[in-house]
């Protein structure tokens, strides 16, 4: 059945895009690379009559149509979650290929490491092209929020591609600065820590 819900092309993907808030049909149009507007509106269409999202109109000035996650849709992220763990084991698995904002907040929630992060509180922001996300890490856990920081401790601003090619591609972040990746504000030291707080699993290898 959670294949019947979820399993067509493209449907975990929108839960993925929705996890953080609701998004406008444009908004998550641009963000899934190379779905057509009548497959999403298909979708978004089947996903809504099986209670995993719902359509809500903003009120004045926005005045604009969203789709967001019922309750019961956001209890998918521990699905998406272990899913994520276990591509990231793939041989073929490449962080530097393209991903949405997102994309990137969720992989954090996934992947950072409890003794890593352990006893870290900080609020982190940050600009990632057109989005913005406010973050709470406290005791291992990491909340995301869809706003413009304020009061962070650290700002990163760059591209979630850019962004990945440091947590997950190894360049450091003064390499990353040079290259025009990121650009930093705020607590220094705690930006070198954050980075390394998502080591990816190893490869699997045949036994």
């Amino acid at each position: 059945m959670a294949l019947e819900l979820v399993g067509e092309r493209w449907s975990l993907l929108i839960v993925r895009e929705l996890m953080f808030g609701g998004r406008r049909f444009g908004e998550l149009k641009g963000a899934l690379n190379g779905i057509s507007a009548n497959v999403l509106t298909q979708r978004l269409e089947g996903m809504e009559a099986a209670g995993i999202l719902k359509k809500r109109k903003l009120p004045p000035p926005a005045s604009v149509q969203i789709y967001e996650l019922t309750r019961w849709g956001y209890e998918s992220e521990t699905a998406i979650q272990e899913l994520g763990r276990w591509a990231t084991r793939s041989p073929a698995h490449d962080p530097s290929l393209p991903l949405s904002a997102a994309s990137l907040m969720l992989s954090f929630r996934t992947m950072l490491s409890p003794e890593r992060s352990a006893g870290m509180v900080a609020r982190i922001g940050f600009r990632l092209g057109d989005e913005v996300f406010t973050t709470e890490l406290a005791n291992s856990s990491f909340q995301v929020t869809r706003t413009e920081p304020v009061d962070a401790d650290v700002v990163f601003t760059s591209t979630p591609r850019g962004f990945a090619a440091l947590t997950y591609g190894g360049v450091p972040i003064a390499e990353g600065e040079k290259l025009g990746l990121v650009a930093v504000e705020g607590d220094r030291a705690l930006a070198e820590r954050f980075v390394t707080l998502f080591p990816l699993p190893p490869k699997w290898t045949e036994d």
